[in-house]
């Protein structure tokens, strides 16, 4: 190796890259990714906060008597909750969740909490993955993630089935916070390449919303199901 007063160049120009690489990673926030881009539309953000409160609540223990809900409340009507899952009631396949009918904007949505870190089976099912384990429509996707999707199917689908077919006109949204979200986005790759399996729903009525997303899916993937899948990975503060 070439020495130059007693110094390594090699080790030095190493050294020195990792260093460069290291501060920039530091430095580097969220706001730089998306400087370049475009403002979202009016109608695209709208739904994005109400969403939000809706994800809050499902971490409430009785949405009628909250103990966390945000300033001006969570905004949904509790009488349009169908269904509250819990952990017990899961034995640990998915976080907790809820189907909610919003017939105000004539949506149908099943919405998943986040990571819970005091909970195994959330980490268990985050673990269960390896890199190229998993082949989804040509790209690859979180083993995981995919098979408490599935299980949701397997156990809500004839719920949502009916729900469908009583309201034709309403959109069907996934939408979830951090591990909730990633199984949300499986939910949505599951359900648009077997839309039989709730009744023919057309591809544009069927909706994402994914709240500090998990990784969980392939370039080619997060492309094509673009116009299914929103991402919100930004800073959000909701409004009352």
């Amino acid at each position: 190796m070439s020495l130059v007063c007693g110094i390594p160049l090699l080790e030095c120009v190493y050294c020195l890259a990792c260093a460069r690489w290291a501060w920039k990673r530091c430095l580097h926030t969220g706001e730089q990714d998306s400087e370049r881009w475009g403002y979202a539309r009016r109608e695209e953000f709208e739904p994005v906060p109400r969403l939000c409160r809706l994800i809050l609540s499902v971490y409430e223990d009785d949405i009628r008597n909250p103990k966390w809900a945000p300033l001006g409340g969570y905004g949904i009507n509790p009488e349009w909750i169908l269904k509250k899952v819990t952990y017990e009631q899961t034995s640990g396949r998915s976080p907790p969740y809820v189907i909610y009918l919003d017939h105000e904007n004539c949506d149908i949505v099943l919405a998943i909490r986040g990571l819970n870190m005091a909970m195994e089976s959330d980490y268990a099912m985050l673990w269960d993955n390896k890199l190229g384990q998993k082949m989804f429509d040509g790209g690859f996707v979180h083993n995981g993630l995919l098979k408490s999707a599935a299980w949701l199917i397997d156990n809500e689908g004839d719920t949502i089935k009916e729900l469908i077919e009583e309201y034709p006109n309403y959109t069907l949204t996934f939408t979830g916070h951090s591990l909730g979200s990633g199984i949300a986005a499986m939910l949505a790759l599951i359900v648009v390449n077997n839309r039989d399996l709730l009744g023919e729903i057309p591809r544009n009525q069927i909706r994402c919303f994914t709240f500090a997303p998990a990784r969980c899916m392939s370039l080619n993937l997060a492309v094509r199901y673009a116009d299914i899948v929103n991402s919100v990975v930004l800073q959000l503060i909701v409004p009352g």
